[in-house]
C-alpha cells in the first residue's frame, strides 16, 4: 500500500487503481465515460467550494441503474464543476444530449411572443424548471443568499404578489392547504437523490412561494435552488408560457440587483446540478387523453421523432390513467425555451388529430414524422 507525502506529513492513501470503482454492472452516461486514467487524473481536484470527483459520481456508483432505463450518473455541486471535471463532464453531456459537443452554443429565448399557437386550444399547464446553482449546504445555511432567497420572493407585486411558506415553520393548516393544492413537495426518497446530498439538513431552509392567483409557484431549495412553475387549467398554453417568461425574467432581476443572477453560460446555457437539465432547465407539457393512439404500435416512434416524452399524470411515474398522458419536451440542450415549448405545442395537435382518426377507424401511418 504505497505512502505519499503531503505538507510533510505522511499520508496513507489508496493508488487510484486501487479507489476506482467497479462499473461493470452499471449502467448510467457517467460509467460508460469514466475510464481508471480519468479518475486518476482528476481524483485530486476539487471545486473552489470543495465539490470532489468523488462527490460528483457518487449517486452514480451507488445506484448501478435498470438494465433497460440509462441515468446520467453524476452531479454537479457548483458552477465551477463544469469545468474542473470536464474531461467527464463533457462526453456525459454530449452522450446525454444527443451529440452536444463541447464547442456548440446554447441559445436562450424568454420572449413568450416568439410562441406560434393558434387559438385557444393545447396543453393543459406548463410546469416549467429554471433554476440557479447545485444545492450545496452551505448556500442553504440561514443569513446566506439562499436561505434567504423564499424572503425576496414577496417582493414581487402584481399578478405575481404572493406569500412564501417555509417548511420548517409552515402550520398544520397552512401545511394541508398547499397538500390539497397539490403544491406541497416532500422529502427526496429517491436513492439518486438521497446519494447525491439532496436531503441534508432537510428542512432547513425549504419553502414553498405562490402568488395569490396560484397559477405561479416557486419552490426552494427542493432539488436545485429554485424550481419555477407556471399552470393553469385548460388550453392557454401562450398564456401561461407568458407568465412564466415574464415571472423568471422578474425573479432573476430581484437577485442580479444583490449581485447574484441566475448562473448561465454560452455553451451550457442555465447551470444545473444534474446535466440532463442544463440549457434550459424547462419541462413544459400538457395532459392529453390518448386511448387509441397510446395503443398504436408507432406512439413510441411519434414520440421519439417529435422529440417528446411522455409520463403518468400523478408524478414522474411513466404510467398514465385513463389513457391520460404528461406529454413534455424531451430536449433541455441546445434548443431555446420558446424553441422546446413549439414542440410541445404542435406535436400535441397532430397527436389530437391522429387520435380522431383512430377514432374514426382511419390509418396514420402518413401522419408519422419521418425519422431525421
Amino acid at each position: 500500500m504505497p505512502f505519499s507525502n503531503t505538507h510533510n506529513k505522511y499520508k496513507l492513501k489508496y493508488s487510484a487503481e486501487e479507489e476506482f470503482p467497479d462499473l461493470s454492472k452499471h449502467n448510467n452516461h457517467m460509467a460508460k465515460v469514466l475510464t481508471p486514467a480519468i479518475y486518476q487524473r482528476l481524483r485530486d481536484k476539487e471545486t473552489p467550494s470543495g465539490f470532489t470527483l468523488d462527490d460528483v459520481i457518487q449517486t452514480g456508483v451507488d445506484n448501478p441503474g435498470h438494465p433497460f432505463i440509462m441515468t446520467v450518473g453524476c452531479v454537479a455541486g457548483d458552477e465551477e464543476s463544469y469545468e474542473v471535471f470536464k474531461e467527464l463532464f463533457d462526453p456525459v453531456i454530449q452522450d446525454r444530449h444527443g451529440g452536444y459537443k463541447p464547442t456548440d452554443k446554447h441559445r436562450t429565448d424568454l420572449n413568450h411572443e416568439n410562441l406560434k399557437v393558434t387559438g385557444r386550444r393545447g396543453p393543459s399547464w406548463v410546469p416549467g424548471v429554471l433554476v440557479g446553482a447545485g444545492n450545496g449546504w452551505k448556500s442553504r445555511r440561514p443569513g446566506s443568499l439562499m436561505g434567504a432567497r423564499g424572503a425576496a420572493l414577496p417582493s414581487l407585486e402584481g399578478e405575481f404578489k404572493g406569500r412564501y411558506y417555509p417548511l420548517k415553520a409552515m402550520t398544520e393548516a397552512e401545511q394541508q392547504q398547499l397538500i390539497d393544492d397539490h403544491f406541497l413537495f416532500d422529502k427526496p426518497v429517491s436513492p439518486l437523490l438521497l446519494a447525491s446530498g439532496m436531503a441534508r439538513d432537510w428542512p432547513d431552509a425549504r419553502g414553498i412561494w405562490h402568488n395569490d392567483n396560484k397559477t405561479f409557484l416557486v419552490w426552494v431549495n427542493e432539488e436545485d435552488h429554485l424550481r419555477v412553475i407556471s399552470m393553469e387549467k385548460g388550453g392557454n398554453m401562450k398564456e401561461v408560457f407568458r407568465r412564466f417568461c415574464v415571472g423568471l425574467k422578474k425573479i432573476e432581476e430581484i437577485f442580479s440587483k444583490a449581485g447574484h443572477p441566475f448562473m448561465w453560460t454560452e455553451h451550457l446555457g442555465y447551470i444545473l446540478t444534474c446535466p440532463s437539465n442544463l440549457g434550459t432547465g424547462l419541462r413544459g407539457g400538457g395532459h392529453v387523453r390518448l386511448p387509441k393512439l397510446s395503443q398504436h404500435p408507432q406512439f413510441e416512434a411519434a414520440l421519439g421523432r417529435l422529440r417528446l416524452q411522455k409520463r403518468g399524470t400523478g408524478s414522474s411515474s411513466p404510467a398514465a390513467v385513463g389513457a391520460v398522458f404528461d406529454i413534455s419536451n424531451a430536449d433541455r440542450l441546445g434548443f431555446s425555451e420558446v424553441e422546446q415549448v413549439q414542440m410541445v405545442v404542435d406535436g400535441v395537435k397532430l397527436m389530437v388529430e391522429m387520435e380522431k382518426k383512430l377514432e374514426q377507424n382511419q390509418p396514420i401511418d402518413d401522419m408519422i414524422p419521418a425519422q431525421k
